[in-house]
């Protein structure tokens, strides 16, 4: 540290990141059926699902167009003017995702005008000198593939690599970047475990026979792009992974609670991908403390008890030292890692630029004892469609107003461009 000035690695990468589905508009796949489907219930629900200064404060969240995408923010036809906004704040990288069934509405049918567009994606990245970090999935499916039992059917690993070969051999050569899928543990958790998500199925046999195949369908995916591309490019996964401490920090049973609902929940399958890492993605959102119960728990014997003493507008427990912890305990795998997601939904900006200080500090910490990390995405670039929540959480760095799709730069997004532009935090 010199003149209180945290720096980080020479080279680091400072962005922001979005998927396909949650900003771009006009998406026809499981997802945007499944809402008009259970928007009216959503709806309904979130008079109980919510708390009374939740529901107060975002009204929006009684109306059903609330829970449909429609438009979302438009990036589909406003990618330059937000990625104009990215190179304004000083970010040099940005995390998307390509939506596949763009690509291939149809079985073996490729849409050669959506690959073209999102070759001006990527080239219009590269002309401001941003790198992008290219997820392939990010939970949606084609109506086809959702017709056939999506990742439950094992055709479908076989499906995703003729999609991701097409991807590889049209853009190849301007992606160093890849990370093949997005949070496969919170989707089958979503929609196979708690069942909040498509296809809403309770059945933890039928949820790990996705995770297998999510996690076959990774590595496979893994060998195809070095294959095609060599070994110049940096192949990884986003690994949703939370901070778990137990209720009782003397208490055996919520040490044990917590170590098991760790292990099962995000190390199990970091294990089983890692090798197949060039590097590590990690997204973290906020810490959950366990309790052991006997019965009635959100996992059978195991609950959630967070003492909520700084939370988002969703609730969530902000805990910004538990990335460092994480980070501690990932170091053992000797990968870089990449934050490939964090972020804090925050409607009226109060807390946000606080929140990338303190995460960021815990992260250059993190450095400071030997880990290797190299990049930071925030989550998200702009608000935007938050799956089953709809449009009511804001995490953007710039606020959108669904009516007219108006940009707003938010104050805190102007803090966190002073971090990247020097490349480190003035304390």
């Amino acid at each position: 540290m010199q003149n209180n000035n945290l720096k980080f690695p020479e080279g680091f990468f400072w962005g922001a990141a979005t998927s396909s589905h949650q900003v771009e508009g006009g998406n026809h796949n499981d997802w945007s059926e499944w809402e008009k489907v259970n928007a009216e219930r959503l709806a309904k629900e979130a008079k109980t699902k919510w708390q009374k200064w939740q529901q107060e404060k975002f009204p929006g969240m009684f109306n059903p167009e609330n829970y449909i995408s429609g438009k979302t923010c438009n990036q589909y036809n406003l990618f330059n003017e937000d990625f104009d906004i990215v190179k304004s704040l000083s970010q040099n990288a940005y995390r998307f995702s390509i939506e596949w069934s763009r690509i291939e509405p149809e079985q073996g049918k490729f849409n050669e005008k959506e690959i073209e567009h999102y070759r001006e994606i990527i080239l219009a990245l590269r002309a401001r000198r941003i790198e992008p970090f290219v997820s392939l999935w990010h939970w949606t499916l084609p109506l086809w593939i959702s017709a056939i039992g999506g990742w439950e059917n094992k055709k479908t690993k076989s499906y995703f690599l003729r999609y991701a070969e097409k991807i590889i051999d049209s853009f190849g050569k301007d992606i160093k970047f890849w990370i093949p899928l997005n949070e496969p543990t919170v989707y089958v958790g979503m929609g196979y475990v708690i069942g909040d998500f498509p296809p809403q199925v309770k059945n933890y046999r039928r949820g790990n026979k996705v995770l297998k195949n999510l996690i076959k369908t990774y590595k496979e995916t893994y060998g195809l792009i070095h294959k095609k591309l060599g070994e110049k490019v940096m192949v990884g996964n986003a690994n949703n992974i939370h901070y778990n401490i137990p209720y009782d920090k003397n208490g055996f049973f919520d040490q044990l609670a917590a170590k098991i609902l760790n292990y099962v929940r995000d190390i199990r399958p970091l294990k089983w991908t890692v090798q197949y890492e060039d590097f590590i993605g990690l997204n973290y959102y906020y810490r959950d403390t366990i309790k052991f119960v006997l019965g009635g728990g959100r996992f059978g014997l195991i609950d959630i008890k967070n003492p909520n003493d700084w939370v988002s507008d969703l609730g969530w427990n902000i805990c910004p030292e538990g990335i460092y912890h994480i980070l501690k305990n990932l170091k053992k795998y000797k990968k870089p890692i990449y934050i490939t997601e964090n972020g804090v939904a925050d409607k009226e900006d109060i807390s946000r630029a606080l929140f990338i200080k303190e995460i960021l500090i815990n992260i250059h910490k993190a450095i400071q004892d030997g880990v290797d990390v190299r990049g930071y995405f925030y989550w998200s670039l702009l608000d935007n469609f938050e799956w089953d929540k709809g449009f009511w959480p804001r995490f953007g760095l710039v606020e959108i107003d669904y009516k007219t799709m108006e940009r707003k730069i938010r104050k805190s997004a102007y803090e966190y461009a002073k971090i990247c532009e020097r490349n480190g935090i003035i304390l």
